[in-house]
């Protein structure tokens, strides 16, 4: 068979797709293209050029070649890797074992189930910081973390000797993404295929929305929720919507005492007010091309909260600066600089600007030092603003972003306005060597003028490499750091995923006594309701130097342009500029934190594993799940029938039958079946009314598991002691749990219940106040559909899978929504929810709709096999209001998945279950 004249080989024989080549064929020039197509197109080459036109066909290329005239059409990637948190690969993987169970009930060969892809498993969204300002914190929280998550731990290291390349990088190795990027990611990779040596750039998926990260080291790659990883991992090619490519050239000069966490605030701000959801960002010009990688990966890491799938960097001479740097060998430089200039993947400040689909012009000297808070990373607000929007905040109406509170008190050190939180954390700044030298150089100065913060606030620092500790102490400022509160407790994502830990000694009482609004300042990228701490209502992020600034002042309620944040041992005041360095002592100590031999001695050495090699774990291709466990139960989405969920009819739950704990279990244990009608949802009530900008913090809480939570509850009834009820992100293994945390965040505010806070709600408008747990069972058990109507932006945030699994457990059928973000609405679709569209201007209050409804919404079939409007009846006594929706399916494939009822059934499907004649599949090695 001849080759295609875009099939290349090096003088190594190594073989690779010339893009440029196959664009010239047919008259185009790649420099007309933005970067990241041109991976995408070597993608779907080397697919081609390797499995054939079965797998990928020539419309599905040409698509990407014209890809201007083809947004949001299928186009399905080859998966080089996929890097998982423990957070949600033990789900992921929990969720492979039940497969296996699965298809050993049928009689069909169990380990056929297997990982076809590597996979890089880093536990660290499980430690808390439970012991802060003293020196041997790191061990005991790490020995914590041990004890309250053994059985979570056992079962990861089954799943290692269980499912070929998984690599474990055990608890205290640091953050997934800064180690993503500073050690895993190879840029360029080099793989064998039938006897062949292949070159070609990575493309990896990440179980976390952060893995965007990577998008500065030049990788291509995204966070998807579990259930497209699982896909991924079982040999299945990933489909993706072609995006809207959108170029932000970044221009100007950052001015001085400004670092790259403001102006990733300022990006933030300015990218979603330009509306660029779901799209592809390549950043470019002469800013962009003067920012080193480590500063690029702040920018980069924040895409979640500007809401693009990436944020990419070309690979160019950066690059290689920071492969160099972190120790990687000189032969995989040149493999990503050989590779990349040959393929016309390297950018130098030369490089012709491709056709975007449009252009954003950012200027960053318009970043200033600033915060973004109190409830939003786009939210952001100049250091001398913080106050003044804090103080207004007191006193305005909730609906308005306030607290409605009365002015604070005097005569008491801690009061109202209390900065009571303040932790150096998340790969976002710690990964960043400029913003922690800055932090360390202003702990310095602070130290020598004798200040430390109040006693009410709890400080601490969790890098996300144990790298950064090295260097800090070297530039001699970690003791520094430590002496004012800031020493390292542990390397894990702790309080920026709302692991915090509780809060210094009699805080939280006073807190509740007064019902005080206290705030957290932390080097964070997301600052939702809720998580960072249940009782702090006011959550800030920022660069590191200034978390130690508001740290040291002691509340949030200051200027720091104008007011002094202390006073010296001398009794003179000390104003924030006072503390802040010279740029230049900062990049004097920079080429401390670039060494390679630090990079190659502290990850060959890796983490300490004595507890983890301490641990007995169970053997063998199957799990065995333990009927008493409250941590691990098997999840039941592969016993559900391989058709779209709904409601069981039977039996009926009178409205008097007393609610218990054991009988919502016994209804949650049931299947989801088919709809009796396909074509339409009948009679559906909705179970959750909501507005604006609601997350999957919302959705699926991440963080502590309060008494009075329905998990909490249910938790009690199990025996389990609330000091040991763990995190949300801990209890992720049992569906029974994080069904009952679906929408139970405490900041939730559900307009069916207004003014009222947290997972409540009405059945009916003269009803009583009961849990949304309890209410969806009901209407589970009584055969009524539910579903959520919400405002716009709807499901922004983190990945997390469980935001949509346990919305089908719900028994919610749909979702209408003005708009959704990109993962969560993939996520649904993946569990067969309808995600439905509102028409342009209309909105749940626009159509004068109270939650009060029956809906019932016709025309399902046409609407996933055309994409027409649903027809959405609503009638409330005697009044009807009749809309139209739009469903938010975006291609071929997500319209398969709604018909086939997610991707669980797909699964189900790709091993013969289900099938008339299921035949045994041999396991794939």
């Amino acid at each position: 068979m001849m080759q295609p004249a875009w099939l290349r080989e090096t003088a190594s024989k190594k073989r690779w797709c010339d893009v440029g080549a196959a664009l010239q064929a047919q008259g185009r020039s790649i420099d007309d293209y933005p970067f990241c197509v041109r991976v995408m197109l070597e993608n779907v080459l080397r697919s081609r050029a390797l499995h054939g036109a079965e797998r990928v066909p020539d419309d599905e290329i040409q698509r990407l070649i014209d890809w201007h005239q083809h947004l949001g059409r299928d186009v399905a990637l080859a998966v080089s890797r996929v890097v998982l948190p423990d957070s949600s690969g033990l789900p992921l993987l929990q969720d492979l074992a039940a497969l296996r169970d699965a298809l050993a009930r049928r009689g069909l060969d169990p380990s056929a189930v297997d990982t076809l892809l590597p996979v890089d498993l880093i536990v660290d969204h499980s430690l808390q910081v439970d012991h802060w300002a003293r020196p041997d914190a790191i061990d005991l929280n790490l020995a914590r973390e041990f004890k309250r998550n053994e059985e979570r731990y056992r079962f990861i290291k089954w799943a290692h000797q269980a499912f070929q390349g998984v690599r474990i990088h055990p608890p205290g190795s640091g953050i997934i993404h800064q180690i993503h990027i500073e050690r895993i990611a190879e840029a360029v990779t080099e793989r064998d295929h039938e006897g062949s040596p292949w070159w070609y750039p990575e493309f990896v998926l990440g179980c976390d929305s952060h893995t965007t990260m990577i998008n500065a080291l030049g990788v291509l790659g995204w966070g998807v929720g579990g259930l497209d990883a699982e896909a991924a991992l079982l040999g299945q090619p990933y489909g993706f919507p072609i995006p809207e490519v959108v170029g932000v050239r970044l221009s100007g000069t950052i001015g001085r005492g400004v670092v790259s966490t403001d102006l990733a605030l300022l990006l933030t701000e300015r990218l979603r007010s330009e509306g660029v959801t779901a799209c592809a960002l390549e950043f470019f010009g002469p800013a962009a091309d003067g920012l080193p990688v480590a500063e690029r990966a702040t920018l980069a890491n924040m895409c979640p909260e500007y809401g693009a799938s990436c944020g990419f960097f070309p690979v160019d001479a950066r690059t290689l600066d920071y492969l160099r740097a972190t120790g990687r060998s000189a032969d995989h430089v040149a493999r990503v600089e050989t590779y990349c200039r040959a393929a016309r993947l390297f950018r130098t400040p030369s490089s012709a600007v491709p056709r975007y689909s449009r252009l954003i012009d950012i200027d960053v000297s318009k970043a200033c030092p600033s915060l973004a808070g109190p409830r939003r990373p786009q939210d952001r607000l100049a250091i001398g603003a913080v106050a003044a929007d804090f103080q207004t905040r007191l006193t305005a109406p909730v609906e308005a972003g306030g607290y409605a509170r009365p002015a604070p008190s005097a005569g008491t050190a801690m009061q109202e306005g209390a900065v009571v939180l303040a932790a150096i954390t998340s790969c976002t700044n710690t990964a960043n060597p400029t913003a922690m030298l800055t932090a360390g150089l202003v702990a310095r100065r602070a130290h020598q003028l004798g200040l430390r913060p109040p006693p009410w606030v709890k400080t601490s620092m969790t890098p996300g490499s144990r790298v950064v500790g090295d260097y800090l102490r070297d530039a001699g400022v970690l003791a520094d750091l430590e002496a004012i509160g800031f020493g390292i407790v542990g390397h894990g994502c702790t309080t920026c995923g709302g692991k915090s830990g509780p809060l210094n000694p009699g805080v939280a009482e006073a807190i509740e006594a007064e019902g005080w609004v206290t705030a957290a300042v932390i080097s964070g990228n997301r600052n939702f309701e809720g998580r960072i701490h249940k009782l702090i209502r006011a959550n800030y992020i920022g660069a590191p130097h200034w978390v130690v600034m508001f740290a040291l002042a002691g509340r949030i309620d200051i200027d720091l342009d104008h007011e002094p944040l202390g006073h010296a041992k001398d009794g003179q005041p000390v104003y924030a500029h006072d503390l802040l360095p010279d740029p230049s002592a900062v990049q004097a100590l920079r080429p401390l934190a670039e060494r390679p031999e630090r990079f190659r001695t502290i990850y060959q050495q890796g983490a300490d594993r004595t507890l983890w090699s301490s641990l007995d774990a169970p053997s063998g291709a199957r799990y065995v799940w333990d009927a008493q466990s409250s941590y691990l139960v098997e999840p039941p989405f592969f016993e559900r029938s391989a058709q779209a969920p709904s409601i069981e009819p039977e039996p009926t739950i009178p409205a008097t039958t007393a609610w218990t704990e054991s009988l919502g279990d016994q209804i949650l244990a049931r299947p989801l079946t088919r709809r009796p009608d396909p074509d339409r949802i009948d009679a559906a009530r909705v179970l959750v009314l909501l507005d604006d900008s609601v997350t999957t913090d919302h959705i699926s809480p991440g963080g502590e598991i309060p008494l009075e939570s329905a998990a909490g509850r249910y938790l009690s009834t199990l025996g389990v002691r609330p000091s040991e009820f763990n995190s949300y992100v801990g209890r992720r293994g049992n569906y029974r749990v994080m069904t009952r945390a679906g929408f139970a965040n405490l900041r939730l505010r559900n307009q069916l219940v207004p003014g009222i806070e947290g997972g409540h709600t009405r059945q009916r408008p003269e009803g009583p106040v009961i849990s949304i747990f309890e209410a969806a069972m009901r209407n589970r058990a009584a055969g009524t559909p539910s579903i959520v109507l919400a405002g716009r932006d709807y499901g922004s945030g983190s990945s997390r899978d469980w935001a949509a699994k346990c919305t089908v457990l719900l028994g919610i059928v749909a979702v209408i929504a003005e708009s959704f973000e990109r993962i969560h609405r993939a996520n649904l679709i993946a569990m067969g929810v309808l995600p439905l569209s509102f028409e342009p201007g209309d909105s749940w209050r626009s159509l004068g709709l109270t939650g009060d409804e029956h809906f019932t919404i016709q025309g399902i079939s046409t609407a996933i096999d055309r994409g027409d409007p649903v027809r959405v009846h609503a009638v409330s006594g005697t009044t009807e209001r009749v809309f139209a929706a739009r469903p938010a399916l975006l291609t071929g494939a997500e319209r398969d998945l709604m018909r086939g009822g997610g991707i669980p059934s797909k699964v189900l499907d790709l091993y013969g279950v289900g099938r008339a004649s299921p035949t045994r599949r041999a396991r794939a090695r």
